[in-house]
C-alpha cells in the first residue's frame, strides 16, 4: 500500500512540476488591440508584463508581439482608454478590446491640426505663382522664362516659401517623432519620476531617421539605455563656471 502510495506522489509531483516548467517557458504572443465595441484597432497602446517588465507598444494597425510566459500578467494601458489586465493562458493570438475614456471636452488630435494648417500655407504660397513647392525650376523652365526663373531664385515670396518649406519639414518629422516617442511610453519603460521626464525627453530625443529606422523593440530598447546613462549621470556634480573678473 505503502509503495503504491509513493509513486502516486511521485507522479503527481512530477506532473506538477512539468507544468510548472511550461507555465515558465518563454515565448512570443501576438495579439491586435480594438476601440471596444468596433473594428477600430488602437495603435500606441503600452503593453507591459507585469511578471518579467517586457514592454511593447501596438503599431499603426494596433499590432503587437511581447514576451512572456503563461501565468503572466499582461497590462494594457494607453491615455484615451481605461486599463485592461489579462491573465496569460494561451498561445494563441490575442485580441484585446479596450473602452474609451469618457472626457467633457473634445479631443483635439495635436499633430493631424498642424499637418493641416502647414499644408494650407503651402497652397497660398503656391497660389501665387509658378514656384515649385520649396523647389528650385527644372532647368528648361528657367531657359525658357529668363525672367521667371531669376524671380523664383531671388524674389521675395520664393525665398520666404522656401524657408517655409524647410520649417514645414521639420515640424512634419517632429510630428512623426512625437507620435511614437510618447510620454506614456518613456514612463512605462522607465517609471522616471515626473519631475524628471521632460528634461530626459529632451536630453535623449531621437531624431526623425531613427524612428524611420526603428521597430518599436530597438525604440524601447533605446530607452532603456538612454535612462540607464542618464542615472549614472545626473548627480555628477556639475563644472563651477569660472569668474570672469
Amino acid at each position: 500500500m505503502m509503495h503504491w502510495l509513493k509513486r502516486v506522489l511521485l507522479i503527481f509531483g512530477g506532473l506538477l512540476i512539468l507544468q510548472a516548467h511550461v507555465f515558465a517557458q518563454s515565448f512570443i504572443l501576438k495579439g491586435i488591440i480594438f476601440r471596444q465595441g468596433s473594428s477600430d484597432r488602437i495603435s500606441q497602446a503600452v503593453i507591459t508584463d507585469l511578471n518579467d517588465k517586457e514592454v511593447m507598444m501596438s503599431d499603426d494597425l494596433g499590432m503587437f508581439s511581447i514576451k512572456t510566459a503563461m501565468g503572466d500578467t499582461l497590462l494594457i494601458t494607453h491615455k484615451e482608454y481605461t486599463d485592461q489586465k489579462i491573465v496569460v493562458s494561451s498561445r494563441a493570438d490575442l485580441a484585446v478590446y479596450l473602452a474609451a475614456v469618457i472626457r467633457l471636452k473634445p479631443v483635439i488630435i495635436t499633430g493631424q491640426t498642424k499637418k493641416q494648417e502647414l499644408n494650407d500655407v503651402m497652397k497660398q504660397y503656391n497660389s501665387q505663382g509658378i514656384y515649385n513647392n520649396g523647389k528650385s525650376l527644372p532647368v528648361f523652365e528657367f531657359l525658357n522664362s529668363p525672367i521667371t526663373g531669376l524671380y523664383n531664385l531671388f524674389g521675395k515670396t520664393p525665398r520666404e516659401e522656401r524657408r517655409f518649406a524647410a520649417y514645414a519639414q521639420g515640424e512634419m518629422e517632429s510630428i512623426e517623432v512625437d507620435k511614437r516617442y510618447t510620454k506614456e511610453l518613456v514612463k512605462s519603460v522607465t517609471k522616471i519620476p515626473d519631475n524628471e521626464l521632460l528634461k530626459f525627453m529632451d536630453m535623449y530625443r531621437p531624431s526623425y531617421q531613427d524612428i524611420r529606422e526603428w521597430n518599436d523593440y530597438r525604440l524601447i530598447m533605446y530607452i532603456k539605455k538612454s535612462y540607464a546613462y542618464y542615472q549614472k549621470i545626473k548627480n555628477r556634480p556639475q563644472p563651477k563656471v569660472q569668474s570672469l573678473n
